[in-house]
């Protein structure tokens, strides 16, 4: 398939996903289930993002909430502190975003396996602690509270619920074609070349530490974008949004849904999400059960369920030959 067509089938699907998304409150109109998926474009967001890093470049970051947090702070602040319209405080989130991944990712990518990892994990714990301390800009522990302000632009007004959905849905689902796209051109397939065989790569004259930093800042943005529509929501930022906790979140999302298959975190942060809701609902241990879930998923399954999947369709051409 040439990379017009595979563009042209992409964009299709993304096209039918978000109509059936923006006419899903005309068929359930639940406050539950459009409240289920605005958080889901949220964290799909920031779940796909990371297996930017670990599926196809082979990097598993343990700190990649701090764009997450990043992002809804930026945007939160923006719109609270300087009264600037939403788009320019989005396009600021994002550049924001950018700058910090690629300041950061300057340093983290020329490391490789766990020390890559944890250098992640030691720059989120200290953008939280920035976040903790500097209490007259951010809030500190009580995150920004008192709600954002959400003027009206080209007539969306996001004071409603119905219009964050719908503005939700679109960013979510052009994030996501625009993620799909870039793991499908030249610059996907180098990075999986860099996952499977660096020395190689290298051999070949590609600069190694730019492609990784390029997946990072990339992969840092659409997180921030993630931010920004979780920002909208709770109407506000809190430090837990850049804590590690959320970090392991967005691990988890991947590890459930699979890393081999693009929608495979979406997939796994809607199951996520749904047994978090559950348990909250059902026990007051919510730590205990989740782990359990989570060790049900690692021992049963041993790969996300979308990879499952994929590997089954691939026996039964095999298994129908063998049976011919």
């Amino acid at each position: 398939m040439s990379s017009i067509h595979r563009w042209q089938k992409d964009s299709l699907w993304a096209g039918l996903v978000l109509i059936l998304l923006l006419a899903l409150p005309l068929l359930e109109p639940s406050r539950v289930v459009i409240d289920f998926i605005i958080r889901l474009c949220a964290m799909g967001l920031l779940a796909t993002s990371l297996n930017m890093l670990v599926g196809y470049g082979g990097m598993v970051s343990f700190g990649h909430a701090m764009f997450f947090g990043s992002g809804a702070y930026a945007f939160s602040l923006m719109l609270q502190k300087a009264a600037v319209p939403v788009p320019v405080a989005l396009l600021t989130a994002v550049v924001f975003c950018a700058a910090l991944a690629a300041i950061t990712g300057a340093i983290c990518v020329r490391l490789k396996g766990i020390y890559f990892s944890f250098l992640t994990l030691a720059f989120q714990m200290l953008l939280h602690s920035i976040i903790i301390t500097w209490t007259g800009l951010t809030g500190g522990d009580q995150g920004l509270t008192g709600g954002i302000p959400r003027p009206v632009f080209i007539g969306i007004d996001l004071s409603k619920t119905q219009q964050v959905y719908m503005f939700s849905c679109v960013l979510a689902v052009a994030c996501l074609l625009a993620m799909r796209l870039l793991m499908q051109s030249p610059f996907g397939y180098t990075l999986r070349m860099l996952r499977d065989n660096e020395d190689r790569a290298a051999f070949l004259g590609i600069n190694v530490w730019r492609v990784r930093l390029y997946a990072f800042i990339l992969a840092g943005m659409f997180a921030g974008v993630g931010g920004v529509i979780m920002a909208l929501f709770v109407s506000g930022a809190f430090p837990d949004f850049s804590y590690w906790t959320m970090s392991g979140e967005a691990v988890f999302m991947i590890m459930m849904g699979g890393t081999h298959v693009f929608t495979g975190p979406v997939l796994g942060a809607a199951l996520l999400q749904m047994f978090n809701d559950t348990i909250t609902r059902n026990t007051q241990y919510h730590g205990l059960a989740l782990g359990l879930v989570v060790l049900l998923f690692t021992l049963g399954f041993q790969r996300g369920i979308t990879d499952v999947f994929k590997g089954w369709r691939k026996l039964l051409p095999a298994a129908k030959k063998g049976g011919g």
